[in-house]
């Protein structure tokens, strides 16, 4: 009996099983199970299980780079595979060319993935979104140059709201590089306002004609929804029919049922507005009619007052109540100066009365010695010049005797 390595016995069971025809292309189902996903590598590993078995699995970065959704652990999935054994360990396992969700399919799986992701970030929440402007000047449009939506939309806005400007840049909607043109178109519109560019819109219309999902997905891309969600200007979001939802929808300020009715809600209606117009230019004239009605009114009934029939009126009764006011104020003035004048008499008669010189009046004299009137025999002396002021004069004398009772 021969002597073999491990790695002769390991080569030799795989060449076995890499050989037989049906182990090439098998399909299975079963459950992810620890699932690792090496971001730097981007091969996937992961372990498929039923209710009673579990076979090891690889899918590499080659064939994971297409999967249209993310592998979560628990989910179940059918995938197209090969069975080998890998030498190293011994154990043998699957190569996963291609995996499929069983059950939804890869693309409405990815949408849900992608849409609860972004849902929890809070990148759809309502006070996120911005309001539409009222009268846009110019409307930016997003979509293919050769659809029906592009006709559309012109056709509607072009009989709704002729005073706006439209400005189209026309992208891919749909397949390869067509998420990438609409984040392109978007920034270009977002460039064009940082530079206050003459045609730069006040709202923007993103969006195609109806079709399946996987003619749709773009308006899917994640880096789209962030691009729409992170618009200085507001987006109305317009991808298929009515039933048809994309994530750029969710992302949008507002969601349109199909193009058309996008361009509704971008403008006002200029029928609409010229009507609210009439309406208010009548009630304009009408408030205004009425407004004059009453002043003249008013001028009619003061045109009757004197003051205005008679110019001369209020200056004369003015003037009578101006010589009415002088006759009170000099009458009041001299009753005021007659009692003055009494009072004043009545305190010169009190004060002659006290009056030293009427003392003298009587006989009687006031002796002084310099100025200072004397009132004791203590204030001279013998010998001092002493002034006797009389009725009619003043008489000198000296102090020759003085005795003091």
């Amino acid at each position: 009996m021969t002597t073999v390595t491990v790695s002769q016995l390991n080569r030799y069971v795989r060449s076995l099983i890499e050989s037989d025809a049906r182990l090439a292309h098998v399909m299975i189902s079963g459950e992810i199970s620890n699932l690792v996903n090496h971001y730097k590598s981007g091969h996937i590993y992961f372990s498929l299980k039923d209710e009673s078995a579990l076979v090891r699995a690889v899918m590499f970065r080659s064939q994971a780079i297409g999967l249209k959704f993310s592998p979560e652990n628990g989910m179940k999935v059918i995938v197209r595979a090969r069975v080998s054994l890998y030498e190293k360990d011994g154990a043998y396992q699957i190569y996963v060319d291609d995996m499929q969700p069983d059950g939804a399919g890869a693309l409405q799986l990815a949408f849900e993935q992608l849409k609860a992701r972004l849902e929890a970030e809070g990148l759809f929440a309502a006070e996120r979104k911005q309001p539409l402007p009222r009268y846009p000047s110019c409307i930016g449009v997003i979509t293919s140059s050769t659809g029906a939506a592009v006709r559309d939309i012109f056709n509607v806005l072009g009989r709704r709201y002729p005073l706006a400007q439209v400005v189209l840049l026309p992208v891919l909607v749909q397949g390869e590089g067509a998420a990438p043109q609409l984040v392109q178109a978007i920034r270009t519109f977002e460039e064009m306002r940082r530079e206050n560019h003459p045609q730069t819109p006040d709202v923007i219309i993103i969006g195609r004609g109806g079709g399946s999902l996987e003619e749709l997905w773009a308006f899917n891309d994640e880096q789209l929804a962030r691009t729409v969600a992170a618009s200085v200007i507001p987006v109305i979001s317009a991808v298929g029919h009515e039933t048809d939802f994309t994530i750029c929808d969710f992302a949008a300020d507002l969601r349109a049922p199909t193009p058309s009715a996008a361009a509704e809600l971008a403008v006002p209606d200029a029928n609409e507005l010229l009507q609210r117009v009439a309406l208010l230019r009548v009630a304009t004239e009408r408030a205004l009619h009425g407004f004059l009605q009453q002043k003249r009114q008013r001028l009619e009934l003061l045109s009757t007052k004197p003051c205005l029939s008679s110019p001369l009126y209020f200056s004369e009764e003015r003037a009578m109540r101006l010589d009415y006011l002088l006759k009170r104020f000099t009458g009041a003035a001299n009753l005021a100066v007659s009692r003055a004048n009494g009072r004043l008499s009545e305190m010169a008669g009190k004060l002659h009365a006290l009056s030293p010189l009427q003392v003298l009046s009587r006989g009687y004299s006031i002796a002084c010695h310099g100025e200072t009137v004397i009132q004791s025999v203590d204030d001279v002396a013998i010998g001092d010049e002493i002034t006797l002021r009389v009725r009619d004069g003043e008489i000198g004398c000296q102090a020759t005797t003085k005795m003091k009772e």
